[in-house]
């Protein structure tokens, strides 16, 4: 059956907030990447308290997306992602939930953005692109109007107890009985002074335990999304088991929290198997939908029939991407199903068309052999790259043809990874930047793992030639290589490359030292 066939007539859709989920009047919100280093992101979430969130959950993920910078193999993603400030880039709102099968529609806020995302729709002319849904709210979310039995500290006797023992009839105080501390209220002590803990909690954070979660990452649920940590630990451990079935890793199930508690509250019947399906349907296979889904948690909070239906029928009929590339270009860049795709592809587009005379053909390839381009910032990200190659002397068909054949250029750091490889290529390599049209592959290798140590390799054979060095030399893998231009094994090539690798390490050291 046809991606197409599948996608409803856009209709004008009134965007409401929903009583569950209370918003924030900021309009601003970041894409991120799955390249991209949150080290330079420009985060606009905080706190139920008004405290800014951090980009990484704690030390320790942010150790590890250090290390997810560094080179890989020979080939480089050095992403400097930033979004652009532009209102317009922002999600869309929730429309509607389930609470036990039954659909309600949220009420208005006084506060709504309603009026301002319709006149976005009315102008962009592609109705109800991104209209949000919150899908699956079953009978195990704790109604919080109706009371909460929460660990209060008391000035006197035992530290804890549960405010439903406390009843206030009148102005009359009724006794409280207290109960002792128990062995998870010690546990979690530091957690019962940050919040208000409730007892009826600690099955559930005992569970979440087990998948790496400390007392920080509750405090942060906590702050993100109260009402997660209401459910009924055995449904959440349903939608857990449910999500590593199809694919989730055990590891990521902690950072999929941390981005998104509310998935805890999705039902696996009325919500994750329909958006798993969903995924499917583009051509994605079983391998990769656990990593979609660790990259983009938050394309459960969409409606499939409302919102990812219509951004993929945007993507292919107004962007141009060819239908049976849909699949790959969502596993480059799962954030593109939920990103106001109409604003991000538009601004860039001109921006391209208008800089570089970009015919509407090349962008399209462009994002369809790097979609991450519709979450770059333009004035931060795209024109100083571009202004970069202008100022080492190409001109803009060049840049264009170069963007165009190897469009990742423009997630490379300038000072730790362009301007060092320019260099090189002027001063050792001694070719014309005029090389790089031909071969534009140069500026993606690695300069520690791939371009130098084949240059310094050849050279200690005396087989390199004395004019300028032929890139074509940096493209093949290393068996080719030493097989067309070393004539030599292949561990003899490695071996002089880690002796290499070590030598520089050793240098920059004793630079710092």
């Amino acid at each position: 059956m046809s991606v197409l066939s599948l996608y409803p007539v856009f209709t004008r859709t009134i965007i409401l907030h929903s009583r569950l989920h209370t918003r924030s009047n900021t309009r601003r919100f970041v894409v991120s990447s799955t390249h991209s280093n949150p080290k330079i992101l420009k985060s606009n979430k905080k706190s139920r308290f008004g405290q800014p969130l951090s980009l990484y959950d704690d030390e320790e993920e942010a150790e590890a997306e250090t290390e997810d910078d560094d080179d890989e193999d020979d080939v480089e993603e050095d992403d400097w992602l930033t979004a652009d400030d532009d209102d317009e880039d922002d999600f869309a709102e929730t429309q509607e939930y389930d609470v036990n099968g039954k659909r309600h529609k949220s009420r208005k806020g006084s506060n709504t953005r309603q009026g301002s995302l319709r006149s976005s729709v009315k102008d962009s002319g592609i109705g109800s692109l991104k209209s949000r849904q919150s899908l699956g709210f079953a009978e195990d979310q704790l109604d919080v109007r109706k009371g909460r039995n929460t660990l209060e500290k008391s000035t006197v006797g035992n530290p804890y107890r549960t405010s439903s023992n406390s009843k206030e009839v009148g102005s009359v105080d009724v006794d409280v009985k207290e109960e002792p501390m128990t062995k998870n209220c010690i546990r979690y002590k530091r957690l019962s002074e940050e919040i208000d803990l409730d007892v009826k909690w600690l099955p559930l954070i005992n569970y979440l335990s087990t998948f790496g979660l400390k007392e920080s990452h509750f405090i942060q649920m906590y702050e993100r999304h109260m009402p997660s940590l209401q459910i009924n630990v055995c449904s959440a451990q349903e939608r857990l088991e449910y999500l590593l079935s199809v694919g989730v890793k055990q590891r990521d199930v902690r950072r999929i929290l941390m981005r998104q508690p509310q998935i805890l509250e999705y039902t696996v019947e009325n919500n994750l198997k329909s958006h798993v399906a969903f995924l499917m349907s583009l051509g994605i296979p079983n391998s990769r939908i656990g990593q979609i889904i660790a990259c983009a948690p938050s394309l459960f909070s969409y409606s499939v029939e409302n919102s990812l239906k219509p951004t993929v029928r945007y993507l292919v009929e107004e962007v141009g991407i060819n239908e049976k590339n849909i699949g790959k270009v969502v596993q480059l860049s799962p954030q593109i199903l939920v990103q106001r795709i109409d604003i991000s592809w538009n601004t860039r587009y001109i921006f391209l068309s208008k800089e570089l005379g970009a015919p509407r053909d090349n962008v399209v390839k462009m994002v369809t052999k790097h979609p991450q381009l519709l979450h770059y910032s333009i004035d931060d990200g795209l024109l100083p790259r571009i202004n970069f190659l202008r100022s080492i002397g190409m001109r803009n068909s060049e840049i264009l043809k170069v963007l165009t054949s190897l469009t990742q250029v423009l997630s490379l750091s300038l000072e730790d990874n362009l301007k060092p490889k320019y260099m090189y290529l002027i001063n050792e390599l001694r070719n014309e930047v005029q090389s790089l049209t031909k071969y534009p592959m140069y500026l993606s290798l690695s300069l520690d793992q791939r371009i130098r140590p084949r240059h310094r390799f050849l050279v200690s054979l005396k087989k390199a030639p004395k004019g300028p060095f032929p890139l074509s030399s940096l493209v093949p893998t290393d068996e080719s290589f030493c097989q067309q231009w070393a004539g030599t094994s292949v561990d003899k090539y490695l071996e002089f490359r880690q002796r290499l690798l070590l030598k520089d390490f050793a240098n920059k050291y004793d630079k710092r030292g």
